[in-house]
């Protein structure tokens, strides 16, 4: 959606204003508009979504077996509480899990009750071709277990299961009739159990939502909810101003949460913590990143604390890959001295001419436009250059960008995700051998090739998903952490707050203070 329409949008609200003015407050109390940080949506299929911003949409048409309470993660097992299973047990080895399923669950548009079928179709079906597969590679096999029930088997045992694999995108049940009746167009045409249903999807930059009046829980408060794709930062924060949208995704640029306040002191901010980690794939088939020496004179060369600092107040520091408080996280000064990598650019430039380029090292790389990614690339660009690298940084569409790195088209590719306290998520996402990422766009997010071009961390994430002992996964889980650091195939740049900016007059029904770059609306309500 362009300024243009962003306009006709505040027209067409004004008209239905002027219209009549009773019946239009109570009409635009019962839509609850959000303004997303990208040009378009891609899918509403949640076993397909690659584009964070899409997950807006299918976090409220789409349940799992269970989920954290809104606005959380699940710190322990015992947080996570009962969605479309009402209860559930693990077997002493954590190898067996049995779900009873909530009765009486319908579908969207008629599809009927959920069952067990409807799960088991669900799970096969993301193990076979979901996005995440090498996250579900450890189930064994998903049965039925009568009409309302299911038994998911796993190969090692996995005390955290529901929080890393249970409450994932890609395990959200969808109707096994839709999807075989709708075919392909069940890429934009999905259909879950959540609060709200899709009434509308616009490739052109909307995705329409009205209220599930057959679901099985407390109705969604608000009627009907419009993710509205602005990727124009201004265009965005204007229709904020204006009151045309009620939220958008904020502009995770320095100095933005500051200048919006002053702009409008009853503007709510809503920030996970730690938000985002923010990672840097080196390609290790990319001479000359294949040299150990120049990754390291690249660490050197950035400097971390800096770049959250720029961020502020949505900035924070990774020593590693996992912030610390995060399960296998470090803090700096926990790091053995060699692995903290302090600023230095001249050691920088001295580990540059130890590796054969005396005259420093020239490339290209591929970013985003969306602010938090150009931002904070340039930002490394420039430190960058201090050191001797001069990085020709081409910036384009932020959906292009992500089609573009899962067809390995990017040298060093800036990459944005919210994760659970469940480390090997990540690693299985973007260092597992597994998930390397492929020229036809089949692969996975692993962009540096680590564990291909050089030997990764495969074995001891292994070792990390059959334990069934906690203190084992975390102990395993700091050992990747260390031969990452040694190795350097993804450097942890900062982690960064996901940020809503809210209109005053929309009350969440719920605090957001952690949990996934997207949150439910389905207790929101909204004054006139």
């Amino acid at each position: 959606m362009d300024r243009r329409e962003v306009l006709k949008l505040g027209t067409a609200v004004f008209a239905a204003s002027v219209a009549g003015l009773s019946s239009s407050h109570a009409q635009e109390a019962d839509v609850l508009r959000i303004g997303i940080a990208a040009a378009r949506p891609r899918h509403t299929d949640p076993n397909l979504t690659t584009q964070g911003s899409d997950n807006w949409a299918t976090e409220q048409m789409y349940e799992q077996l269970v989920r954290p309470d809104d606005g959380r993660f699940a710190v322990k097992p015992e947080d996570n509480i009962p969605t479309l299973a009402t209860s559930w047990t693990q077997s002493d080895d954590a190898l067996t899990w049995r779900f009873k399923l909530r009765e009486g669950v319908q579908f969207h548009k008629g599809y009927g009750e959920m069952t067990s079928e409807d799960v088991v179709f669900s799970y096969e079906r993301a193990i076979k071709s979901g996005t995440n597969t090498t996250v579900l590679s450890n189930i064994a096999d998903v049965q039925p277990d009568g009409r309302h029930g299911v038994v998911v088997r796993l190969k090692g045992p996995d005390a955290l299961f529901l929080g890393s694999i249970a409450f994932s995108n890609n395990t959200s049940i969808v109707s096994k009739k839709a999807a075989l009746e709708l075919g392909e167009r069940f890429a934009t045409d999905a259909v879950g159990t959540g609060p709200y249903e899709l009434a509308k999807f616009d490739p052109n930059g909307a995705v329409i939502l009205k209220r599930h009046e057959g679901y099985w829980g407390q109705k969604a408060k608000i009627g009907n909810v419009e993710c509205l794709y602005i990727a124009d930062t201004t265009a965005r924060t204007l229709a904020l101003l204006a009151g045309k949208i009620d939220m958008m995704e904020a502009v995770r640029a320095p100095g933005w949460v500051d200048s919006i306040l002053q702009r409008d002191r009853t503007v709510k901010m809503d920030m996970t913590a730690p938000g985002s980690f923010n990672t840097l794939h080196v390609n290790l088939t990319r001479q000359p990143f294949g040299n150990l020496k120049v990754r390291q004179a690249l660490m050197h060369a950035i400097n971390r604390p800096a770049v959250s600092q720029a961020l502020a107040p949505m900035g924070g520091v990774l020593a590693c890959l996992q912030p610390a408080g995060f399960p296998a996280g470090f803090t700096t000064e926990e790091l053995p001295p060699e692995l903290r990598y302090p600023h230095d650019p001249r050691r920088a430039r001295q580990l540059l001419v130890e590796a054969g380029f005396p005259n420093g090292i020239a490339f290209s790389a591929n970013s985003s436009r969306r602010e938090d990614y150009a931002s904070t690339m340039l930002i490394v660009q420039e430190q960058l250059r201090e050191a001797g690298f001069n990085m020709d940084l081409k910036i384009g569409d932020h959906t292009a960008y992500h089609a573009d790195n899962r067809s390995d088209k990017n040298t060093l590719a800036m990459h944005s995700s919210s994760y659970p306290p469940i480390p090997t998520q990540l690693y299985q996402q973007q260092l597992a051998k597994a998930s390397l990422v492929t020229a036809d766009g089949t692969g996975g997010g692993n962009y540096s090739h680590y564990g291909v071009a050089m030997p990764g961390i495969d074995g001891l994430l292994d070792k990390a998903l059959n334990t069934a002992s906690f203190k084992d996964y975390e102990a395993i889980c700091r050992q990747i952490e260390l031969q990452v650091l040694r190795d350097l195939p993804l450097i942890g740049l900062s982690t960064l707050s996901f940020t809503v900016a809210r209109r005053g007059n929309v009350d969440l029904g719920y605090e957001v203070k952690g949990g996934y770059a997207r949150w439910r609306f389905h207790r929101a309500t909204k004054r006139v």
